[in-house]
């Protein structure tokens, strides 16, 4: 079985090496410093009790791999790429291989859906950061990750079964979920504040916008039939496996925002995190004026090149 990894950044980088390290086959598709880095040196992967270099192979494009009946295909890029990468999979020949979209957010797997017939979401919950080209860093303990696997449309199959295993095997949790859209749809509500905290950081103020981001996108749910599982810091399934754990002489990265911003990426993902949101308020008649303005907030601070960390909530336009 061969994994390939699209997207090597902080969580796709940090699966591929540990997957590759574990003997797992690898292929992963990366972009500029990184692809350079990781083709030049290999990928170095740091975490509480871990810090090694893993070569495996890497590459610019789905073009430049040949599909095999046995690959695994990991969505690891953020939901602003995914569907000019699903075009670029489906012209390199990728056909009913199994395609797992470990991505923030629930909008990737209706996209995969439209292309391929063999869809699976993941849940992630992985404290990962990627600051530095050729170096990624998880911030947890005992585990490095846990991941809800199963397919998009309900159950799960063999692929979510032979994933789990190879993940387990590379130091990660891992479980098949019998509803893990139902998975996703409760990490997209943790998701929500993304934005807000990347542009004022987790402050004790900010906790009633919190509640307001919560409260808007849980009547969306209700009003749209939408089931899903709450997620917390202090979830059993997590405390026990994926601790936050300092590295040392690294301080702890803030969110995958927060991580876009700070490399001047040019975009983040809120437009299909907060937009969601949006997007079934305005289609079941229930305003979302929260989620609304952390999209403008977006907007503001990857056009304005906003430094994370540097607005108060003075400076937020909230109704």
């Amino acid at each position: 079985m061969r994994v390939i990894v699209y997207g090597v950044g902080a969580i796709g980088g940090s699966i591929a090496a540990a997957l590759a390290r574990a003997g797992t086959e690898v292929i992963g598709i990366a972009r500029g410093a990184m692809l350079h880095a990781v083709q030049t040196n290999g990928l170095q992967l740091r975490a509480p009790e871990l810090d090694f270099v893993q070569r495996f192979d890497c590459v610019a494009h789905p073009s430049q791999v040949t599909p095999r009946a046995d690959d695994i295909v990991l969505l690891t890029m953020k939901s602003q790429h995914t569907t000019g990468a699903l075009e670029d999979l489906r012209e390199a020949g990728f056909t009913d291989q199994p395609i797992f979209c470990f991505q923030n957010g629930v909008v990737n797997e209706r996209w995969a859906l439209r292309r391929f017939p063999n869809v699976h979401g993941g849940m992630v919950w992985m404290p990962a950061g990627y600051v530095t080209p050729g170096q990624v860093v998880v911030y947890a303990a005992p585990r490095l990750g846990h991941f809800d696997l199963g397919l998009a449309n309900g159950g799960h199959d063999a692929a979510d079964t032979a994933l789990a295993a190879l993940l387990i095997g590379a130091g990660f949790a891992a479980v098949e979920h019998p509803d893990v859209m139902a998975s996703k749809y409760g990490k997209l509500l943790f998701n929500l504040t993304n934005i807000l905290f990347a542009a004022v950081g987790r402050i004790p103020e900010a906790q009633d916008i919190v509640a307001g981001l919560e409260q808007e996108a849980t009547q969306v749910f209700q009003a749209a039939g939408i089931s899903w599982q709450t997620h917390s810091l202090d979830d059993p399934r997590f405390t026990q496996n994926v601790q936050l754990t300092p590295v040392d002489g690294l301080g702890f990265k803030a969110t995958s925002t927060a991580q876009s911003l700070m490399r001047d990426t040019g975009s983040v993902e809120t437009d299909y995190l907060n937009g969601e949101i949006v997007l079934m308020g305005r289609l079941h008649g229930i305003k979302t004026p929260l989620n609304a303005a952390m999209m403008r907030l977006a907007t503001r601070m990857v056009t304005e090149r906003i430094a994370p960390a540097s607005l108060t909530l003075a400076d937020l336009d909230l109704p």
